[in-house]
């Protein structure tokens, strides 16, 4: 019984970081995206094998305004 508990929490923990993830990419979350990832290359490459689909930059918009100085010394 305490297995199959266990099984079911692990299920449900998976498929939620599974949509969590998917959601987070596609731009459908309310968790933003930090300003040095939306000019990442390697962000826009993850995003399209965990999605299947190009970022859309227009969708996407950076909350962290107030942090872009200190991105743009982080590099690309």
């Amino acid at each position: 019984m305490f297995g199959i508990l266990l099984a079911v929490i692990i299920v449900g923990w998976v498929g939620a970081a599974i949509i969590g993830t998917q959601a987070y990419f596609l731009g459908e979350q309310s968790k933003p995206v930090h300003e040095r990832n939306l000019s990442s290359d390697g962000f826009d490459t993850i995003a399209k094998v965990v999605t299947g689909r190009d970022t859309d930059h227009n969708a996407r918009v950076s909350t962290f305004s107030g942090d872009a100085y200190s991105s743009t010394l982080i590099g690309n």
